[in-house]
């Protein structure tokens, strides 16, 4: 089984392929493919290269299926005994796509 960890939004994801992963918004279209060059890792069933930081020559393809918004996160500021509340909310841009090939 291929293996591989790349880096995009500041983030590290372990992906195979035929893989469905939620990641930072990208300015992608829908529909589109979009080629991660920043690979860590690539495990094949025996092998396995790691880079220094990033290996040369290698990336990842895939697929754009949504662009959308993650859960709604509450922030909630309180002081005791002040009469201070405040409570605003965040939603995180996001981009779903589908892992295509390691190579």
């Amino acid at each position: 089984m291929q293996q591989a960890v790349i880096e995009t939004g500041g983030k590290q994801y372990l992906i195979t392929p035929n893989e469905k992963l939620v990641i930072e918004k990208l300015e992608v279209p829908e529909g589109q493919t979009v080629t991660f060059d920043k690979v860590l890792l690539i495990a094949d069933d025996n092998k396995v290269s790691i880079g220094k930081p990033y290996l040369a020559g290698s990336k990842v393809t895939a697929k754009v299926l949504e662009q959308g918004k993650g859960e709604k996160l509450v922030i909630f500021k309180y002081k005791a005994k002040s009469r201070y509340r405040r409570k605003t909310g965040h939603r995180q841009l996001q981009t779903t796509v589908v892992i295509e090939s390691i190579a």
